[in-house]
């Protein structure tokens, strides 16, 4: 990855009317209602932008959207980049770097995620509040990263406080359900065998996914306040392991959606 680089993708969604955004959000599986609400929307396909990595999932759409939401600018990333489909952590976190160019001053965060702790049931929307790298690699792990931000990263608290404190208070007048917890993050495509969800467990995982980490480590690179939200849509009972059906994971995702845009519309709300 080059500045110039940088610089063409941002170059060409600008003369496309993406005019300086106040907020981004990336949308995980199954959560793309969210641009139904967007006012005045200007789309860019990912094909289209300079150097932009192209989503490869078949639900996972593929473009960036910018339009007004509870009367701030935003642009919207429908269809994120895993490392499962083969993409390197540069790729995946890419589209973060562009929109803090385009001048994004806070990110959120959307994915669906497995439930850990059994507590927490199919459908619980879950605050991330801290995460478990277990990636085996970082998106800051590049000769140049220098030019880009400061090379070591402190990650004492990658979540914002403020953002956070606001979510849950939103959540609670909202009479919306909040858990919170430690995300952890893996490769995939597969999902974790028994043993995994143990050790998972007892690493002190919450909850299980195969995004977020790389967007919220580079989010910190870029010192961009960020939030993210699990939508929980399986539980993971290593002593009751019932299959997985993505068709499953998706529908519940998309039940439990409507509460998940309220709650970040509200937060752009009173960002």
């Amino acid at each position: 990855m080059t500045k110039k680089q940088l610089q063409k993708s941002v170059d060409y969604l600008i003369s496309k009317g993406f005019d300086s955004p106040e907020v981004g959000v990336v949308l995980g599986t199954g959560l793309g209602k969210l641009v139904e609400e967007i006012k005045n929307p200007i789309v860019a396909h990912y094909h289209n932008i300079p150097s932009f990595p192209l989503a490869t999932v078949e639900f996972h759409s593929g473009k960036l959207i910018f339009g007004e939401l509870e009367g701030k600018k935003v642009v919207v990333m429908e269809g994120r980049f895993h490392l499962y489909e083969g993409y390197s952590l540069m790729d995946v976190t890419y589209p973060i770097r562009v929109m803090h160019q385009l001048g994004i001053k806070s990110l959120f965060i959307s994915n669906a995620a497995g439930a850990i702790n059994l507590n927490y049931k199919k459908g619980d929307m879950m605050l991330l509040e801290d995460h478990i790298n277990l990636q085996g690699n970082s998106p800051l792990a590049f000769k140049n990263v220098g030019e880009f931000g400061d090379r070591f990263v402190d990650m004492s608290e990658p979540y914002d406080m403020e953002m956070c404190k606001k979510l849950k208070t939103i959540a609670q007048k909202e009479n919306i359900s909040l858990k919170s917890g430690v995300y952890a993050s893996v490769v995939g495509p597969q999902l974790e065998t028994k043993a995994e969800y143990r050790m998972l467990k007892i690493l002190g995982a919450d909850a299980v996914g195969m995004s977020t980490v790389p967007e919220v480590i580079v989010a910190n690179h870029l010192r961009l306040p960020i939030i993210a939200v699990s939508v929980l849509t399986d539980e993971c009972n290593p002593d009751n392991l019932q299959q997985v059906d993505i068709q499953e994971i998706i529908e519940i995702a998309g039940k439990t959606e409507p509460k998940m845009i309220k709650l970040f519309k509200e937060l752009i709300k009173v960002l």
